[in-house]
């Protein structure tokens, strides 16, 4: 799942980033609102980790947009301890959640499973298309009731093709997707093949229907009648 996180203290960024990398989760950082909302013009977060103050506006702005375009992006606003008016605010506008400052971090992911949850899954951890299940929690996929031995990869793969059933994805957004900012040091999109192909495999091998197509020349789609 990709998180973008806006804030512009450095060494609270990090030290999120930090924590949920090792959750599982894909970081991008922006420290100021106008890199934010170029960032989410061109990408589709799970979760933003929305701070309220920013070098060059209030965060609020950004969730105002966010909104006004229709964006399905959660969002949990940050903020310090007693802007009660910002939470207020945040949650009128639409935001997912709240979390003031300071806060610990296994709560802070803890929230954001359930903004996505609620999102993604409606609130449940268990995921099912036709003889595909997935156990977001456990990360367990099973074919038939038999399991799929899954690398992270091709988990979060699997997870953002079934969520974006039906819709070309382009390699960009692959990319994006399972690597964030990193995907820009990568020459080739090899790696995206890689996965793809070891994916469609293990899921066929299982007795899964062939649901991976490539799109000429625009991307991949997961393809459900």
């Amino acid at each position: 799942m990709n998180i973008l996180i806006v804030e512009d203290e450095s060494a609270l960024s990090k030290s999120i980033v930090t924590y949920l990398k090792q959750e599982g989760y894909t970081c991008v950082v922006a420290a100021t609102a106008s890199d934010a909302l170029a960032k989410t013009e061109v990408f589709d977060y799970d979760c933003i980790l929305l701070d309220i103050m920013l070098p060059d506006g209030n965060g609020l702005d950004l969730l105002r947009a966010l909104k006004r375009d229709k964006r399905t992006d959660g969002v949990i606003v940050i903020s310090a301890k007693d802007a009660l008016d910002d939470k207020i605010t945040g949650l009128h506008l639409g935001a997912d959640d709240y979390l003031a400052k300071p806060f610990y971090l296994p709560e802070l992911s803890a929230r954001i499973a359930s903004v996505i949850r609620r999102r993604k899954f409606e609130g449940s951890n268990e995921l099912e298309l036709n003889e595909i299940k997935i156990d977001t929690a456990s990360r367990m996929v099973r074919v038939h009731n038999h399991t799929v031995d899954l690398t992270k990869k091709e988990f979060d793969l699997l997870i953002y093709f079934i969520v974006n059933k039906n819709r070309v994805l382009s390699k960009t957004a692959i990319a994006e997707h399972l690597s964030g900012a990193d995907a820009d040091l990568y020459e080739s999109f090899d790696f995206i093949y890689a996965h793809i192909k070891n994916l469609k495999k293990k899921l066929t091998a299982a007795g899964a229907d062939d649901y991976l197509k490539s799109v000429y020349g625009m991307g991949y789609k997961f393809e459900v009648f």
